[in-house]
Order: structure tokens, then sequence, then C-alpha cells
């Protein structure tokens, strides 16, 4: 029987051997992200992909993730972790249903959050992450944004963007919406003076209460940077973990013992263990013209 221990190193000499890069999202447990060789958000990890000399990619995180690693890295294997690890934010808007919101709104930039299938970000303007979205809204030329898929960020950016006419549609993260204002009510009464960090994806009546609203990696950088000791936060609950690990003299609270995604839960470290020896995970392939495409919304980001 393997120990925790003996499946990292085990994983560790496998994906040498195999000429494997792994990559792993902030949400994925801490025994995975030990062995990664980066850990991050999603276009991150993506870019990271591109970068890395090895020739099979496995993404330890949900489909739209490795999607997006093989549209930046197409010459190369890509491998879901886990065949099942979806995304119910990503896929909760159709190609079909987009095309039709584009003819309802045809003086509109098509914005589609990271958080999407291929299939959706071949048919938009550009793609935004949650650290960057605010950013390019503001720099687009067009006065009309169609923001897709989630209607929290998409929210949270009209606020800051009120020049700006916005179109959203009813949609977003099921796991942060579960977090409610109760729940912020109950942990400022709870952790005193805690500061409170939220993802902007959940709902605006919880964002309203932060003292620091932005993404994962904007919630980590706005930590490392601040002198407080205590901090709530308002997002999955894995990177409660990980902090206690990073800042073990600290103290970190979650906002909602609900706020667990299982769809990055699904992945496991024996599943990782089997993707590196060849014998699981699911490989990656996008038809080029879908591939080229989608694409083209991401190069409009970097621009």
């Amino acid at each position: 029987m393997y120990t925790t221990k003996d499946l990292q190193a085990e994983i560790l000499r496998l994906k040498k051997e195999n000429d494997v890069c792994i990559l792993a999202h902030a949400y994925q447990t801490q025994d995975i992200l030990e062995i990664a060789d980066f850990v991050g958000d999603s276009f991150g990890l993506s870019q990271q992909a591109a970068a890395a000399p090895q020739k099979t990619i496995l993404m330890c995180g949900v489909r739209f993730m490795a999607e997006t690693a093989k549209i930046l890295s197409p010459d190369k294997r890509v491998l879901l972790s886990h065949p099942q690890a979806g995304c119910p934010m990503a896929e909760q808007l159709t190609a079909e249903e987009l095309r039709a919101l584009k003819q309802q709104y045809p003086n509109a930039a098509v914005v589609a959050y990271i958080n999407t299938t291929a299939a959706l970000k071949a048919e938009c303007d550009v793609c935004v992450t949650s650290a960057s979205a605010l950013d390019i809204v503001r720099r687009l030329p067009q006065e009309e944004i169609l923001f897709i898929p989630d209607c929290n960020l998409g929210g949270w950016i009209r606020e800051q963007v009120p020049e700006k006419t916005f179109h959203l549609i009813k949609g977003g993260c099921p796991v942060h919406m579960r977090i409610t204002e109760a729940d912020v009510l109950a942990a400022r009464a709870q952790y005193p003076g805690a500061e409170l960090l939220i993802h902007p994806e959940c709902l605006s009546e919880v964002t309203r209460h932060a003292d620091y609203a932005g993404s994962t990696t904007g919630i980590l950088a706005y930590i490392q940077k601040s002198k407080a000791r205590r901090f709530i936060i308002g997002t999955d609950n894995s990177i409660v973990q990980h902090l206690q690990f990073t800042y073990p003299d600290r103290e970190f609270y979650p906002l909602s013992c609900a706020c667990i995604c299982r769809d990055m839960r699904l992945t496991t470290l024996v599943d990782v263990y089997r993707c590196v020896c060849g014998t699981g995970g699911e490989e990656i392939v996008l038809p080029d013209e879908l591939r080229l495409a989608a694409k083209k919304s991401i190069d409009a980001m970097l621009a």
C-alpha cells in the first residue's frame, strides 16, 4: 500500500521519465499542488503549458482549462486529469444560444470570461480573466458589452465602468453563489478584525462587504503584501488550506463551508499517478478550425 509520500515520489520520478509537465489549478488539493511544476489560475497555467519544454501537459483542473491549454499548445499532448471534471458555469451557455444573443445585441463587444468552452471562445471578440476583465473592458472601443457567462463578475465590472452599457445573462459559478450575505455577517461576528477577501464570482450583496475583491491570484497577492494577521476567504475553501501551509503564523477562515467545487475535487493523487504512467486521464483534441477561432479571442486579450 502506498502512502501519500510514496505516491508523490513515484509521480515526481515518472513525470521526468515520461516528459510530463504537471499543471495544477489553485483549487486542487495540497497533495497535488506539492508535485506540480506550476500552480496558478486557469489562464496562467495555459501560458505555462505553452512555455514548458515537455511534450505532454497534464492539466489538474477542469475541462475548459485543458481546452485553453490545447488552444495555446497545439503541438503538445494535453491531458485532463479526470475526464468528468467539467465546469457548470463554462457549460451553461451553448454556441447556438450565444449566436442568438449576438443577433440581439449587434453593436456589443462580446466578452467571454476564461471560464468558457472552446466553442464559446470561438464566438467571442475577446477573452478575459477575473484579474484582467476590468482593464480590458475599459480599453474596448465599444460602448456596449455583452458579457458571458458570469453575471456576478459582469455586474461587478459594470459597477466600476458605469459609462458603458452591459448585457448580462443569468448565469455564474454555482459554488461561489452558495455564499450568502448571512455568511458574511456571521463571519464578521465570529472573526472580528479579520480582513474579508472575496472573489467577484460571488453575489453582489456578498462582494460589497469585501475589504478586497479580486481573482484568486489577486487574493493571494493581497495577502502577501498585507500586514494583517487574520483573513476570511470568500472563494473555494482549498485556498484556505493552501494559505495555512504558506503562512502558518497567520489565521485563515472560510467565509462559507459550502464553497467547495466538486469538479475540482474529482482529481485525486492516484489520478495524477495514472496519468504520468500513461494509463489515465483524457487527451484533449480540438479541430484546427475551432482551435484557431477560439485563439483569436485569447490573442485579443493579450493584445
